[in-house]
């Protein structure tokens, strides 16, 4: 599950990086077509910068989902424990008194 979700994080910030630079103009286009270094690497860290907050995003999220699941366990239970004690009391009632 974890993998599908990097996958998608990649896949947007792929295509959200394609959509940007064909909104660009040709005259942009040719000045970005050899930038420096320094805006190479600021490009870079920001990228790098958005892949860890999004990493950091999905990792709550999953320990969210998780401690979800494991309080909808245990309400499972609980409510299979009341209804056998409901099957237990209905089935030690006299008939007459339902």
């Amino acid at each position: 599950m974890r993998c599908l979700q990097l996958i998608g994080v990649t896949g947007f910030i792929v295509i959200s990086t394609a959509w940007t630079g064909l909104a660009w103009s040709s005259s942009q286009r040719a000045a970005a077509a050899a930038p420096s270094p320094s805006t190479v690497h600021q490009r870079v860290a920001r990228s790098q910068a958005e892949v860890k907050r999004l990493e950091r995003d999905l990792a709550r999220q999953e320990s969210d989902s998780k401690q979800a699941s494991r309080r909808l366990q245990q309400q499972d239970q609980a409510i299979a424990e009341l209804q056998k004690q409901l099957h237990e009391l209905h089935a030690g009632s006299p008939a007459g008194q339902h």
